[in-house]
C-alpha cells in the first residue's frame, strides 16, 4: 500500500488536500469545523463523523507521502548491478 502512495506525484496530493481537505472554503472549512465538533465533544451524528474522514483523508494521504519523501522511501534508487 505505501508503495502505491509513493507513486503518486506529491503535487497531485497537495492539490488533493488543499482542495477537498479544505472544501468549502467559506465560512469555514468542514475539517476545521468538524475538528472543533471533536474537541468539543458534538461530533456524534455518523454523517458529520464521515464528513470528518471524507475532509481529513487528503491531509492524512499527504502526511503519508510526505513522511515516505523524507524518509527516502517515495522514489528508492533502482538496484544496481555490480
Amino acid at each position: 500500500m505505501l508503495k502505491k502512495i509513493a507513486e503518486v506525484p506529491l503535487l497531485f496530493y497537495l492539490v488533493f488536500a488543499f482542495t477537498l481537505g479544505l472544501a468549502p472554503f467559506r465560512p469555514q472549512p468542514h475539517l476545521l469545523e468538524k475538528l472543533g465538533m471533536l474537541l468539543d465533544g458534538s461530533l456524534s451524528r455518523p454523517v458529520d463523523i464521515f464528513d470528518l474522514c471524507l475532509h481529513a483523508l487528503p491531509w492524512l494521504l499527504l502526511s503519508i507521502r510526505l513522511w515516505l519523501a523524507f524518509n527516502g522511501r517515495a522514489n528508492p534508487a533502482p538496484p544496481t548491478d555490480r
